[in-house]
């Protein structure tokens, strides 16, 4: 979205049949609607982002709604002072040497430490995204399809980084629950 923020998305299945995909109105929509319907299969929510199954009374109490919606402190309501720029002060743990070094940076110790996390970030920034990609598909598998032929050799492909070999071991899987492994590892 333009102004920097994103809708969490969710999928929803049925059994192995994906039934729904999108914002959370619509997906718990049809996941209710799933249970009415008493396929005796059950009705999984999981997050896009994570892979992990979703609590749904969680999952509800972050929906967007007016009455959760965060407050916006207006400009002429803030105080003295620096303005809040989602700052979170918290307690770091170093050695002395380390204090020192810190120390003697130009700008000082926050611009020094923010200075080297981003660089690590954009240093770490593939192995991240992979290692992330590897956890949310595991998560998913893990839940739906843990009991399918080949699930510990498309574990194993998985986690080697193999994304061929993954696709190979999962192409007999139910097409819904290969394409949404698929799309969660990045293919």
């Amino acid at each position: 979205m333009a102004d920097g923020t994103t809708t969490r998305r969710y999928t929803c299945f049925s059994g192995t049949q994906r039934i729904a995909a999108g914002d959370w109105r619509k997906v718990s929509g049809a996941a209710a609607q799933a249970e009415r319907g008493g396929t005796g299969e059950s009705v999984l929510i999981f997050d896009d982002t994570t892979g992990r199954l979703t609590d749904v009374e969680v999952a509800q109490a972050a929906a967007p709604t007016l009455e959760n919606a965060p407050d916006v402190e207006s400009a002429e309501g803030r105080g003295r002072g620096r303005p809040k720029l989602g700052v979170t002060p918290r307690e770091v743990t170093l050695l002395p040497r380390h204090w020192e070094w810190l120390a003697a940076q130009p700008g000082g110790t926050s611009v020094t430490l923010r200075r080297l996390v981003e660089e690590a970030r954009r240093k770490g920034g593939d192995k991240d995204q992979t290692r992330k990609a590897q956890e949310r598909t595991y998560a998913f598998i893990s839940a739906v399809a843990g009991d399918f032929t080949d699930f510990e050799e498309a574990s194993r492909a998985l986690f080697a980084n193999d994304r061929q070999r993954f696709g190979e071991l999962i192409r007999e899987w139910p097409a819904d629950v290969r394409d949404y492994a698929l799309s969660l590892a990045g293919e």
